[in-house]
């Protein structure tokens, strides 16, 4: 019942007014990808999104996907939607036009993404997948790898995974046992057992290719022992023609919270053939050129369920009758008036409104600076650029998906008993959503990542940069008295931002559990401060569309109503997460462990 929108106009505004994304794509060598062609691709993937996709989400998730006779199988429908797709020529537009691709930003790519993942996340994971093999192919694969696999995957003939979790590793990878042994021609058998393997098994494309962490028999412990693989389930030739099943098998399928739609496999690889992808014991730092643009996707998955459930919730608060409001009957000629009248339930929607715009923006600002730290016209401009991803990708898949989540549930709230059932759509969009902050690194994981490796591990250097970016906004802004009293106050928070950096990283010297003990409050706070940046910026275009009097003017003013409300009600939560970070490590470690 969602009766999905794509809120195109949103997007527009968050690509080409908020972050000139004309202009952005001159800097990578794209002059001709102007407004008009980058909506074409948008409301074509709309239509289908809407029409195709969507009335597919709740069926997926009611069917499920069912593993016979060793094979999966996908939900009804999700296969043809799937050939839509490919048909369509989806799966070419961001990819290397080398290979059949159309060779337009990873970016747009990215956007697409969110339209086709919205309404069915299940479903876009299929497809979301096969994107991050191809560009970890494209980055380390030898130029017979890539003749071999790019051009079927790039048509979606093929799909693509990602192979890492095993049930005694999880998130530590350094105890990985899979493992792979020199075969005499140069190609590897590998043996092991994979766990959580999303879109592992399917019968939506002739092929899936696999891309397989395992350890070499004479390599170094830990992570510095991990190699990287590519393994099909079908062997093919060096012309990328079909041979024979390679010894690959699902032997269960994940019965999970969620995403049903979505085939979560236990896959064996059972001397299974592979090669090498990259270099011998590099295979982790390979793999986060995976693991980095899926993780930008899992922030989209927040930004997808945030902005589904805010939709239902916003026509359903129009057309719920119920109470009065406090000032007095605003519709007398009905029985009662809509509940979106009542503060209340105004809080919850405007919240999940200012989040997930907010969200949107962090995400198409990070994958801006993917594309300028892949393809920048000037070398200078792609050192910056991915010295910024580094510390926006945490930022992006961590709090994303956390605010996501609260929006989701917000959604919820807002429809009563009726959000607790499952005509509404919201108890699937809830379930579905409670994944993404787990997968390709919990939460805590991310916020380790972002203040002990990116932080404190550069020596303060990639904060100093984003933080000049915000500081410098905020001195061109300084004489504007309508942005005033959000200047200051984004100003004051960006300097305490950087001495809270200072300070978790002195007293670490001490306690190293302090890293640890501060680094998700840090990290929800540096989602809150940059959501910050980026809405002041919302609101600098919004007041000069109306000065320059633009047609949509109620579109402007809202973003101004909502910039304001998200300075006012949600930014000073950080002044919590300070409370918390200031008060160290011993109130979480002083409790004996069998005192739990």
């Amino acid at each position: 019942m969602s009766n999905y929108q794509t809120p195109l106009r949103d997007i527009n505004f968050t690509l080409f007014e908020l972050l000139d994304y004309a202009g952005h794509c001159s800097l990578i060598g794209q002059p001709a990808l102007d407004s008009e062609l980058a909506n074409a691709f948008l409301t074509e993937a709309a239509r289908f999104s809407e029409t195709v996709l969507a009335p597919l989400g709740p069926l997926g998730d009611r069917a499920g996907c069912q593993l016979i006779d060793g094979k999966v199988i996908t939900p009804p429908g999700f296969k043809e939607a799937y050939q839509q797709y490919c048909d369509a020529g989806w799966p070419t537009l961001s990819r290397s036009g080398l290979y059949g691709g159309q060779g337009l930003p990873q970016s747009l790519g990215i956007v697409l993404s969110e339209i086709l993942g919205t309404p069915n996340w299940a479903w876009g994971m299929y497809v979301g997948l096969s994107q991050g093999a191809m560009h970890t192919i494209e980055t380390h694969g030898s130029q017979r790898q890539k003749q071999q696999y790019l051009p079927s995957l790039i048509s979606g003939r093929w799909t693509g995974t990602m192979c890492l979790t095993e049930s005694q590793a999880g998130s530590d990878l350094g105890l990985l046992k899979t493992k792979a042994e020199i075969c005499a021609d140069g190609s590897y058998k590998i043996t092991g057992t994979k766990i959580f393997i999303s879109s592992g098994d399917h019968d939506l494309a002739e092929n899936i290719v696999h891309i397989v962490l395992a350890r070499l028999p004479d390599a170094p412990q830990g992570t510095k022992g991990i190699s990287l693989f590519v393994v099909p389930k079908i062997l093919v030739n060096d012309s990328g023609e079909l041979l024979e099943r390679n010894k690959i098998h699902c032997s269960a399928i994940e019965h999970k919270m969620g995403i049903h739609g979505n085939a979560t496999c236990v896959l064996n690889f059972d001397g299974a053939i592979g090669w090498l992808l990259g270099d011998v014991n590099k295979g982790l730092n390979q793999m986060f050129t995976f693991m980095n643009l899926a993780r930008i996707g899992s922030g989209l998955q927040g930004l997808a369920h945030g902005e589904l459930g805010y939709q239902i919730a916003r026509r359903y608060a129009r057309e719920r009758l119920q109470a009065r409001s406090a000032n007095g009957p605003k519709h007398p000629d009905k029985a009662a008036d809509p509940i979106i009248v009542h503060p209340d339930v105004r809080r919850m929607l405007l919240t999940q409104k200012v989040l997930v715009e907010g969200i949107r923006m962090l995400c198409y600002f990070a994958t801006l600076k993917m594309d300028l730290s892949q393809h920048s016209v000037e070398l200078p401009g792609r050192d910056n650029a991915t010295d910024l991803l580094g510390i926006l990708t945490p930022i992006v898949k961590a709090f994303s998906t956390e605010v996501g989540f609260e929006s989701a549930n917000l959604a919820v709230q807002c429809l009563g008993g009726h959000g607790y059932i499952r005509e509404w759509g919201l108890e699937q969009n809830l379930r579905d959503c409670r994944i993404a902050t787990l997968y390709e690194g919990t939460t805590g994981i991310q916020a380790l990542d972002l203040l002990g490796r990116k932080i404190i591990g550069s020596g303060g250097k990639t904060l100093v940069m984003l933080a000049t970016e915000i500081a410098d906004f905020c001195i061109d802004c300084a004489n504007s008295e309508q942005l005033a009293q959000h200047v200051t106050q984004l100003a004051t928070l960006n300097q305490e931002w950087q001495q809270l950096g200072l300070d978790i990283a002195a007293k670490a010297q001490e306690n190293p559990d302090e890293i640890g003990a501060a680094a998700v409050d840090y990290l929800m706070y540096s989602g809150y401060l940059v959501l910050a940046y980026l809405w002041l910026r919302a609101e600098k275009v919004a007041r000069m569309q109306l000065v320059l009097a633009a047609e949509d003017a109620n579109f402007y003013k809202a973003k101004l109503a909502s910039a304001d409300f998200y300075f006012a009600r949600i930014l000073p939560r950080t002044a919590g997460l300070v409370q918390a970070i200031k008060s160290g490590a011993d109130n979480l470690m002083n409790l004996p462990d069998d005192s739990f």
